[in-house]
C-alpha cells in the first residue's frame, strides 16, 4: 500500500515552499513519514512555513534554505534521505523565453546536480515533476523540462542501479501560484477586465490534489525510467474566462494574442512515446527507450491506441469548469 511505502521514510522536496511542494508536505504528513525536508531558495516562504508548522508534533518537518544549482548544498541536504521529490524549477513560459540561460541553469544543470547528489548519498528514489509542455516543446521551458526528463531516465543506467529515477507529467495545476486562474480572478474582482491570449486556446487542467496523487503514485509504483501521466480534462481558455466571470462578477474580455513560446494546444505524449506506453483507467505510463528493467507490475495495463492533443479532445462545459474550480476549492 502507498501509505506503507512512505511510512517512516525520510523525504526531501526540492521547491518545497512552492504550491505543489506545500501540498505534497500536507499529504505526506498523513502517511507518518520519519521526516520531511522542505528545500527551497525562497527564504521568506520558508520562514512563514516554519511559523505554520512550529507546533508540529514530533518535529517531523525540516526547513532547508538552498539552491539546486549549488551541488555541495544538495550533498549535505540529501544525507540520510530515502526519497527525493524534485519540484524546484522555473515554470513560467514567458520568463523562461526571455531568460533562457537562467532556465537552463536551473531546470537542466540543477536537475543534474539533484541526480548526482542523490546517487552519491544513496537516495532510494527520485521523482521528477515535469510538464505536458515537455511533449513536442515549442518554448524554452518545455525544452528544458524535456531534457531534464531525459537526464532523469538515463540516470537509472549510470546510477549503478542503486537509485530509482522516474518522472511524472501534468498539465496546468488549477489555482497554483502563477496559473491563469488566480490571475483571472484578480482581474475580474479588481480591474473588471480579463486579458485572454486566445479564446480558442486549449489546455489540460488538473487539480492540485490530483497532481499530488500522481506524484505519490509515481513514487510508489516506479521501477525506474517511467514517465507517469494522469488522464486530464481539457479547458478552452475563453470558456474558462466566461465561467469565472459568471462566478466572480462582470468583466470585459480583451484578447491580447499568444505570448512568445505559447502553443494553441498542448500534448501529453508524442507519437513516438505512444508506441512504448501503456494505459490504465486513470493514467498513462511511458516506458524508457534505454533502461532494460522489469515492468511486470504493469501487465494489467493496455497498449495506447492513440493520443490526441488538447485541441482534438472534448472541452469541459462552463458548468463543469465551475465544478473543477469547486473541486480545487476556488
Amino acid at each position: 500500500m502507498m501509505k506503507d511505502f512512505y511510512q517512516n521514510k525520510s523525504i526531501l522536496i526540492t521547491g518545497g515552499a512552492g504550491s505543489v511542494g506545500q501540498a505534497l508536505c500536507e499529504k505526506l504528513l498523513k502517511y507518518n513519514p520519519k521526516t520531511i525536508a522542505l528545500f527551497d531558495i525562497n527564504e521568506n516562504a520558508l520562514f512563514h512555513l516554519r511559523q505554520k508548522y512550529v507546533k508540529n508534533p514530533g518535529e517531523k518537518i525540516r526547513f532547508l534554505l538552498g539552491d539546486i544549482k549549488n551541488f555541495d548544498r544538495l550533498q549535505y541536504a540529501f544525507k540520510g534521505i530515502d526519497i527525493v521529490i524534485h519540484c524546484a524549477s522555473y515554470k513560467h513560459v514567458l520568463e523562461c523565453e526571455y531568460n533562457p540561460l537562467d532556465a537552463v541553469e536551473t531546470n537542466i544543470n540543477g536537475t543534474t546536480n539533484v541526480i548526482q547528489a542523490a546517487i552519491n548519498q544513496g537516495v532510494k528514489k527520485v521523482i521528477f515533476t515535469s510538464s505536458d509542455k515537455a511533449a513536442n516543446p515549442s518554448n524554452t521551458m518545455g525544452t528544458t523540462k524535456l531534457l531534464a526528463e531525459k537526464l532523469m531516465i538515463a540516470a537509472n543506467d549510470y546510477g549503478a542501479l542503486t537509485t530509482v529515477f522516474a518522472c511524472c507529467r501534468f498539465g496546468n495545476v488549477v489555482g497554483t501560484n502563477g496559473s491563469v486562474i488566480p490571475l483571472f480572478k484578480k482581474q475580474i474582482t479588481e480591474s473588471h477586465k480579463v486579458t485572454i491570449t486566445d479564446p480558442e486556446m486549449t489546455r489540460f487542467m488538473i487539480t492540485q490534489d490530483e497532481a499530488i496523487d500522481l506524484v505519490l503514485k509515481a513514487g510508489f509504483l516506479s521501477n525506474g525510467g517511467e514517465t507517469f501521466i494522469f488522464k486530464m480534462p481539457v479547458v478552452k481558455i475563453g470558456d474558462l474566462a466566461d465561467a469565472m466571470i459568471s462566478r466572480y462578477g462582470t468583466a470585459q474580455k480583451e484578447v491580447i494574442g499568444k505570448k512568445p513560446g505559447e502553443k494553441m494546444y498542448e500534448e501529453i505524449m508524442t507519437e513516438e512515446e505512444m508506441y512504448r506506453a501503456c494505459e490504465g483507467e486513470d493514467m498513462y505510463i511511458i516506458f524508457p527507450q534505454t533502461c532494460k528493467l522489469n515492468y511486470s507490475q504493469y501487465l494489467g495495463y493496455s497498449p495506447v491506441s492513440g493520443i490526441k492533443n488538447s485541441s482534438q479532445m472534448p472541452v469541459l462545459s462552463q458548468e463543469k469548469i465551475l465544478h473543477l474550480l469547486d473541486d480545487a476549492g476556488i
